[in-house]
């Protein structure tokens, strides 16, 4: 398993969102992204560019996340695409499905939704009947 120190607290961020700040609007973004502010659209970084997206204890996102590297401490409404790796720290709040190849969920992490482990390069969506027969046990 991935640790934080692998995979978000060294990573240099280029692009800090204040906690004065509230974006309305979709945000591309390659490098590292850190939110302690509010972005209201959806956060879109390039498969396979090992991007990290890091929404701090402060921050809020109310859209839908596709990264390679996601870690959450504060709020996210709406789904959350991890192709490579997810973190849902102590505080993060997520209301929506979360997609992922390699998760760590820190005890107090919430997820009002499904989690749905990806294989390695299947990016897409199952179907509900496939998610149904996975979870279905005789």
């Amino acid at each position: 398993m991935f640790s934080s120190k692998d995979k978000g607290a060294n990573t240099h961020y280029d692009t800090l969102i204040s906690v004065k700040t509230e974006i309305v609007g979709d945000v591309k973004f390659t490098g590292g992204l850190h939110v302690d502010g509010v972005i209201k659209g959806n956060l879109v970084a390039e498969p396979g560019s090992g991007a990290v997206v890091r929404i701090s204890d402060k921050g809020r996102v109310e859209g839908q996340i596709t990264a390679p590297n996601v870690i959450i401490n504060g709020r996210v409404i709406g789904d959350v695409h991890a192709s490579e790796y997810i973190e849902l720290a102590k505080k993060a709040q997520v209301s929506g499905d979360v997609y992922y190849l390699a998760m760590e969920m820190v005890l107090g992490a919430e997820v009002n939704g499904k989690l749905h482990h990806q294989a390695k390069g299947d990016s897409r969506k199952k179907p509900e009947s496939d998610v149904a027969a996975e979870a279905k046990v005789d």
